[in-house]
C-alpha cells in the first residue's frame, strides 16, 4: 500500500443527484476518503470525489435500503450523506472499523471501544444463519408469530424484540442479551428478518447497535420472506436453485472481461461449494440475483503474466489477472485488486475444481 493509505478497495456508491449505484475504487487516508472511477481495470486520476472525515458520523449497519443490507452511511459536517455498500458483512465491518478509527484518530478511547465492539460476538462456525431461521420456523420449538399492535396499527405474523432475544438465548445461540441483540442484527442484515412499525424502523435507521433489536416489548419484527417482491417471468434467471444452494466459501469484488463486447466491469463474485459454482452479480442492480455463473467441476484456473497484456485480454489491462477455463472450454478473464487477492482466489477455486 502507498504511504498513508489505511485501506483501499471496491465499494458501491449511491450517486448524489441521480440515485443510481456505481462501483468506485476507494482509498482511505487519515482524514479523507477518496473515490475513483475505473476504466479498463485502472483507476482514473484525478479522484472522482473526496469525503472529508473530520466531524463525520458513521452509521453501520445502515438498513435504509431494504435490498442493500451491507451499507455504511457517512454524514459529513455539512450534512451531506454518502451511502457505500460492501460485498460482505466482514468487508463492510472492516471498512467501518478503519473509517471510524480515522474519524476518531485523536480519541484513543473511542478506537479502543470499537476494538471491543468488533470482537464482542462471533457466530460459531458450526452454526449458520440459515439453521437459526429454520429453527425459528419450527412448529413446536420455533418463535411464535402473532398479531401485534404498534401506535394504533395492527400487524399480523409479528414477534417482539425481547421475545426473539429470549428465544436466541434459550436455544443456546447466544450467551447474553448483548450477543443475542448482535445476532438478531445479523439476521436482519442478511434479509432474514425485517422491522415492522415506526418505532422499530426508526431504531434500525439510527444505527445504534444496542437499539438494533430493541430488547423490549415495543419493537416488532417479522420474517422477510413474507414480504418479498414477486419477480416477473421476464426477470427470472435461468439458474437452477441447486447451484445456488451451496455453502459460500468466498466472495468479493473483481473486474471481469465481457464475452461479447470485451469491456471490463466490476462484479461481485460468490464462490460456493457442494455444489462447486462461481457466480457473479451486478452490484449496481437492486436484485440480488446472479447475472452469470458456471460450474467449477473440471475447470482450470491459472494466473496470467503481469508483463504486458496477455493473449485473449482486450484493452490496456494488465496486472493481477487470472483465467478460468470451464469444462466446456469457455474462457473467463478476471482481475483482482492485488497479487495477494489473486492468489487467494486462485487457491480457493483450485480446491473446488
Amino acid at each position: 500500500m502507498e504511504d498513508g493509505v489505511l485501506k483501499e478497495g471496491f465499494l458501491v456508491k449511491r450517486g448524489h443527484i441521480v440515485h443510481n449505484w456505481k462501483v468506485r475504487w476507494f482509498i482511505l487516508r487519515q482524514n479523507t476518503l477518496l473515490y475513483y472511477k475505473l476504466e479498463g481495470g485502472r483507476k482514473v486520476n484525478p479522484p472522482k470525489g473526496r469525503i472529508l472525515l473530520d466531524g463525520c458520523t458513521i452509521t453501520c449497519p445502515c438498513l435504509e435500503y431494504e435490498n442493500r443490507p451491507l451499507l455504511i452511511k457517512l454524514k459529513t459536517q455539512t450534512s451531506t450523506e454518502y451511502f457505500l455498500e460492501a460485498c460482505s458483512r466482514e468487508e463492510r465491518d472492516a471498512w467501518a472499523f478503519e473509517i471510524t478509527g480515522a474519524i476518531h484518530a485523536g480519541q484513543p478511547g473511542k478506537v479502543q471501544q470499537l476494538h471491543i465492539l468488533k470482537n464482542s460476538f462471533k457466530l460459531p462456525p458450526h452454526i449458520s444463519l440459515h439453521r437459526i431461521v429454520d429453527k425459528m420456523h419450527d412448529s413446536s420449538s420455533g418463535i411464535r408469530s402473532s398479531p401485534n399492535m404498534e401506535q394504533g396499527s395492527t400487524y399480523k405474523k409479528t414477534f417482539i424484540g425481547s421475545s426473539l432475544v429470549d428465544w436466541l438465548i434459550s436455544n443456546s445461540f447466544a450467551a447474553s442479551r448483548l450477543e443475542a441483540v448482535t445476532l438478531a442484527s445479523m439476521l436482519m442484515e442478511e434479509n432474514f428478518l425485517r422491522p415492522v412499525g415506526a418505532r422499530s424502523i426508526g431504531a434500525i435507521r439510527s444505527g445504534d447497535l444496542v437499539e438494533q433489536f430493541l430488547d423490549d416489548s415495543t419493537a416488532l419484527y417479522t420474517f422477510a420472506e413474507s414480504c418479498k417482491k414477486k419477480i416477473s417471468p421476464k426477470e427470472e434467471v435461468s439458474l437452477g436453485t441447486v447451484e445456488l444452494s451451496g455453502t459460500v466459501v468466498k466472495q468479493g469484488y473483481l473486474a471481469k472481461q465481457g464475452h461479447k463486447r470485451k469491456n471490463w466491469k466490476v462484479r461481485r463474485f460468490v464462490l460456493r461449494k457442494d455444489p462447486a459454482f462461481l457466480h457473479y452479480y451486478d452490484p449496481s442492480k437492486e436484485e440480488n440475483r446472479p447475472v452469470g455463473g458456471f460450474s467449477l467441476r473440471g475447470s482450470l484456473v491459472s494466473a496470467l503474466e503481469d508483463n504486458g497484456v496477455p493473449a485473449g485480454v482486450k484493452g490496456n489491462v494488465q496486472g493481477n489477472l487470472f483465467k478460468v477455463i470451464t469444462k466446456d472450454d469457455k474462457h473467463y478473464y478476471i482481475q483482482a485488486s492485488s497479487k495477494a487477492e489473486r492468489s487467494e482466489w486462485i487457491e480457493a477455486i483450485k480446491k473446488l475444481t
